[in-house]
């Protein structure tokens, strides 16, 4: 086998892989927020598939080449990270397979791949972290503005550089004083007075491929006039290129893991001048941008090119190897596969590597199966499920190689290095579980306002309350009546656990009831509850995405998938 013979291959298997029209279905609710409801979308258990038999050996076949490039002698993720940078020879190769252009579409070079396909490609540059941060860091936040809010011209302008990796991108939000906070950044981008051009200043740093892309997209403070002739500062999103002048990137920093990606300071000075063509949407709309982009990148990195492939994929991987290693070590006379506490252990980390590939599948399938889908709280589930389960599972798998695993002759400590950003990247969990729960509360409150409303106000609504009162009797015992039906979806050996799902659904229902009786508009403050209402959230979509997996692959004759 040879690479140099690879870009054409890839490239004419990609476009096979990814050209067939496939008609989406009409909008749903969104089902995460709507499980706050109590509210159950049944068609999702029946865990879509979007690629027919054909499209998917098209997709394998593109996916090999790619995978024997990493499994090669010739790749090394112990140099890489002990370097602490990519070599040259293999970002050329990543190009040369089109990795900086998997979701651009083909009109304007890209490989135009679906949710799907783009998770599948992520599951094999996951093998290593560094590698899949920068792909991500590109694609998933970098140019992904231009993708969502950037005009014609803007994406054939940049577009095509980008998908070939001739360009890099960098995603330019964070500062020293704003790291969760968006609103508060200081960047500050001044009109000219022939209103030409904008006069950039300001610093942002932890910026991912930030010594190495060619174009930024950059957040800063704007001012504009209000209606009645005040000054108001507002947020505004621009397309910087290093060549504008005064664009300079800080020594890449010393990381814990993913050391061989690019993160550093990134420095505009009053001689970035850009011009007014290259604001993404219109003065103002930064924020918006922003949120959207982070949104999107939440979903692409937990099925695309970090987290969630980076997660299962490499848990994937760290099972065999470990279980390779358990088999043939010898202690007490017999293989550590057979004593119980380390069977335990691979039994933990196979269920949840599972559940964070069902999760992660199950949502990139509805957002390529459905119109304009709602999945922000799923993204965010998955992102939260997923890291954490990574960080636990390679963890486990360090400690049945014991004293092997802590030393660096094995993959097993870079790894879950590598795998700790995972909790912070793109949001960190705590800031997730907040939305998560945010999200799902705001949601059904729209529905539940006048329930609350007259529940807060039993002397007025006397009949209203009892009524309640009786009708929640039995989920203030505990016992929910369950009658959403959801073992109907099910192969029959999932009905006791179809009911504990659906059993799980209905006290959800019933805490999100109770919180926004007692708190109101208050819930905002307070995090424990908001905390315990996410977890029980991303408990459901896992036991959901399992199910609807598990009784697939029962219902077509795939016992052991």
């Amino acid at each position: 086998y040879s690479h140099s013979v690879s870009q054409e291959t890839v490239a004419a298997e990609s476009k096979n892989a990814v050209s067939p029209s496939v008609k989406k279905k009409q909008q749903k609710f969104p089902f995460a927020k709507n499980i706050f409801l109590g509210k159950f979308d049944s068609d999702i258990l029946t865990y879509p598939e979007v690629l027919d038999k054909e499209r998917l050996q098209t997709l394998n076949e593109m996916v090999a080449p790619i995978e024997r490039f990493f499994s090669d002698g010739d790749f090394d993720s112990k140099k890489i990270d002990a370097t602490g940078h990519i070599p040259q020879e293999t970002l050329d190769q990543l190009k040369s397979f089109g990795l900086f252009g998997q979701q651009i579409p083909e009109e304007y070079g890209g490989l135009g791949l679906n949710a799907t396909e783009y998770a599948r490609l992520g599951e094999v540059t996951s093998i290593d972290g560094s590698i899949a941060v920068t792909l991500a860091a590109h694609q998933a936040i970098g140019l992904k503005g231009i993708l969502i809010a950037g005009n014609e011209e803007q994406k054939r302008r940049y577009l095509p550089r980008l998908a070939t990796g001739e360009w890099i991108a960098a995603f330019c939000l964070t500062e020293a004083g704003s790291g969760s906070d968006a609103a508060s950044i200081q960047t500050r981008a001044q009109l000219s007075d022939d209103k030409n051009t904008w006069i950039l200043n300001g610093s942002k740093i932890w910026i991912s491929n930030g010594g190495i892309a060619n174009l930024f997209t950059v957040f800063a403070k704007t001012e504009i006039t209000g209606h009645i002739g005040e000054k108001q500062d507002v947020v505004t999103a621009f397309l910087v290129e290093r060549n504008f002048g005064g664009v300079t990137s800080g020594k890449a920093e010393d990381k814990l893991g993913i050391r061989g990606s690019n993160t550093c300071e990134v420095r505009f000075r009053f001689l970035t001048i850009i011009p007014a063509e290259n604001i993404l949407g219109e003065v103002g709309d930064g924020f918006k941008v922003a949120m959207n982009i982070l949104n999107i990148a939440t979903k692409c990195l937990h099925y695309g090119n970090c987290d969630f492939p980076y997660e299962s994929g490499v848990l994937k991987k760290l099972i065999g190897w470990t279980a390779e290693h358990a088999i043939n070590r010898q202690q007490f006379g017999k293989p550590l596969a057979e004593f119980e506490l380390i069977q335990e252990k691979f039994a933990k980390i196979t269920c949840l590597t599972y559940a964070m590939e069902s999760m992660a599948y199950l949502t990139a399938g509805m957002l390529d199966t459905y119109e304009n889908p709602d999945c922000a709280v799923e993204a965010a589930i998955v992102k939260v499920f997923s890291s954490e389960g990574c960080w636990y599972g390679v963890s486990e798998c360090l400690q049945i190689l014991g004293g092997m695993g802590y030393m660096k002759d094995y993959p097993y400590e870079r790894i879950l290095r590598d795998s700790r950003v995972t909790m912070i990247f793109e949001g960190t969990n705590e800031i997730l579980r907040i939305f998560i729960a945010l999200m799902g509360i705001q949601y059904a409150g729209i529905e539940l306002k006048e329930v609350t409303k007259k529940m807060r106000n039993p002397l007025m609504n006397p009949n209203f309350f009892f009524y309640t009162i009786w009708q929640k009797r039995r989920q203030v015992n505990d016992s929910p009546t369950l009658n959403l039906g959801l073992d109907g979806y099910l192969h029959p050996s999932l009905q006791g656990s179809a009911k504990l799902l659906e059993y799980c659904v209905l006290r959800l229902q019933y805490g999100v009831e109770t919180v926004l009786l007692h708190h109101g508009k208050a819930v905002i403050d307070q995090q424990m509850m908001l905390k315990r209402l996410a977890d029980v959230a991303i408990d459901i979509y896992a036991m959901t995405a399992v199910l609807g997996r598990a009784s697939r692959s029962y219902c077509i004759g795939l016992q052991n998938s």
